[in-house]
């Protein structure tokens, strides 16, 4: 296993994470409860799924595009992001 790819995916989640929209639903769905345990495990489940469908895809789409490309698309798409969330803000 490599674990310095380990050490850079669950730090880069772990605090891209904090504060996010998830944890402020996962609050809220705990406010309505006694126990925990039934939005724990849902939310556990959900981010297990949806993080092995990315991983999957990604893991798959490496095998068909070329991974300098995928990069260069990835990092256009965040600037575009980033210049239209600054835009709506202005």
């Amino acid at each position: 296993m490599n674990w310095q790819l380990f050490w850079l995916a669950f730090s880069t989640i772990f605090l891209a994470e904090i504060g996010d929209k998830t944890q402020l639903v996962c609050f809220s769905l705990s406010t309505k409860s006694v126990s925990i345990i039934p939005v724990f495990t849902g939310a556990m489940i959900a981010f297990v799924l949806s993080t092995l469908i990315s991983c999957s895809l990604g893991n798959y789409l490496a095998k068909v595009v070329p991974v300098k490309l995928m990069q260069s698309i990835a990092g256009v798409i965040l600037i575009v992001s980033g210049i239209l969330i600054l835009a709506r803000k202005v």
